[in-house]
């Protein structure tokens, strides 16, 4: 089951409604993205805990092998 780059953002923003997001689909397979999140909500926290905040956002499309989304490389940074 495939995904697409519009959903993923939707729910990225849904957590984080200022962040700049940017979604590329790596393979064109719906599968594997690419994501670049900016946030002033990641400000004094660790990449780790960043990271960790978007995967909650995504949760129930990650969640084991009937998760829609199989990978993603994720960039979180905050604003300059």
């Amino acid at each position: 089951m495939a995904i697409e780059a519009a959903e993923i953002e939707s729910l990225i923003r849904a957590e984080f409604p200022d962040a700049e997001i940017e979604v590329t689909d790596l393979a064109g397979d719906g599968n594997h993205y690419a994501a670049t999140v900016v946030a002033e909500a990641f400000r004094g926290l660790n990449r780790v805990k960043q990271h960790q905040m978007v995967y909650a956002a995504l949760k129930d499309k990650l969640q084991g092998s009937q998760g829609q989304l199989h990978a993603l490389a994720l960039t979180t940074k905050i604003p300059e």
